[in-house]
């Protein structure tokens, strides 16, 4: 899998709340032979990944993924738009990201996956061994613990401001099965599940998801975006209230195709990397990242349900912010250049004590031997030190 194929969802006229634009999207059929539901945690759950590796993380609730073809019956219960907290944060424990679960006469139709945690564990774990090469300037907790601990900061729904009021007070169109999320115009988050049903029980959890530094920035800093308006201009051929209708209409297809453009090339990149965590069926669960490009904006991680077609029958997504990039991007060439910083700041067109800052400013400053940086940095040649354009990396 290369690229996301959203064949089959369709962009309604977007609502708008303050700086917050909700952008429905619905299916004209769902998703035959898979339905989701939804486990309440409400707290903080410690997440084993390994034999000896976990990790503690906000997980307010999980899906449970369903190709028996029983999912009809609804699991999704006690999620509430509103204001009220709970008073203690209870810790669960969860044995593995995907986790099957039995049903009655089989073992391999149920899948309990934690939304959003797939793809922040692949965006944490990235080149997570750190060194693949003893070079002297990396230090031995790099070489023996690689990228260990590593966190990234995100913010709950409910602070994102006017994410809450949005999702209470927008209607929900027949046949959704999907949102686009954006703050002061910017894509934060797309949600899309396979069937209306399935959306109308989980449109409220959408408050308690994660979402990036930037969106919480946008949406707190961001005024107010325009509303989707049909200007329709006066014109003979306008004489019933079926033609006004049908001119209504053409204004709410030309919007779609107008925005599902712009959508694809923000988040519909074919350079994107897709790796398959489980196979359920005729399904797929994937998560997927960006490919770190310094200077494009809006990219994302995220996890993915696709069908034997390669359509989307799922799919949820966090929206980096630019310090998250860079670190990803900085990852990405140490990686590619074998973590030797000199041969890794020549293809950044930089020099080797820039690079350096630049892995100290990205946090990685444990990682480094003090001494063997200074030693290399002394035999590097005196001429070509001066550091370029930031815009060239």
């Amino acid at each position: 899998m290369n690229k996301l194929d959203m064949t089959g969802l369709t962009t309604m006229p977007a609502q708008v709340w303050g700086g917050i634009r909700l952008v429905p999207l619905v299916r004209e059929e769902p998703v035959d032979g898979l339905r989701l539901h939804h486990e309440i945690y409400g707290g903080y759950g410690d997440v084993q990944v390994g034999p000896r590796t976990h990790y503690l993380s906000y997980i307010p609730h999980g899906f449970v993924a369903d190709w028996s073809g029983e999912g009809g019956r609804s699991a999704a219960y006690g999620t509430q738009l509103g204001d009220a907290r709970p008073a203690c944060v209870p810790v669960r424990r969860h044995h593995r990201m995907a986790k099957r679960r039995s049903a009655k006469g089989s073992t391999e139709d149920r899948l309990r996956f934690l939304p959003l945690h797939l793809a922040l564990e692949g965006y944490l774990a990235l080149h997570f061994g750190g060194p693949s090469v003893v070079w002297d300037e990396w230090s031995q907790q790099a070489v023996r613990q690689g990228l260990s601990p590593r966190a990234e900061d995100a913010y709950a729904g409910w602070q994102v401001r006017g994410l809450g009021d949005a999702l209470r007070i927008f209607e929900i169109h027949p046949g959704q099965c999907g949102v686009l999320v954006y703050a002061a115009d910017s894509l934060a988050a797309a949600f899309v599940v396979p069937h209306p049903a399935d959306y109308r029980a989980l449109h409220p959890s959408l408050i308690e998801d994660l979402y990036g530094e930037l969106v919480h920035q946008y949406a707190y800093f961001g005024g107010p975006v325009p509303d989707f308006e049909a200007r329709i201009r006066d014109s003979p051929y306008l004489r019933t209230i079926a033609d006004l209708r049908a001119a209504a209409r053409a204004q709410e297809r030309t919007w779609a195709e107008d925005h599902d453009t712009l959508f694809a090339g923000r988040l519909l990149d074919p350079s994107y990397l897709f790796e398959r965590v489980y196979r359920m069926g005729s399904f797929s669960l994937w998560r997927f990242l960006p490919p770190f490009r310094r200077g494009e904006p809006e990219q994302h991680i995220g996890e993915v349900i696709t069908d034997h077609k390669g359509r989307v029958a799922y799919l949820k997504t966090f929206r980096l912010s630019e310090a998250q990039v860079r670190r990803g991007h900085l990852l990405n060439r140490l990686h590619d250049h074998d973590w030797h910083l000199g041969r890794t700041a020549e293809a950044l067109g930089t020099s080797y004590l820039d690079l350096v800052r630049r892995i100290r400013a990205a946090g990685f400053e444990s990682l480094l031997n003090e001494h063997g940086v200074a030693l290399a940095a002394a035999a590097e040649p005196a001429h070509g030190r001066t550091a370029p354009p930031a815009c060239s990396a």
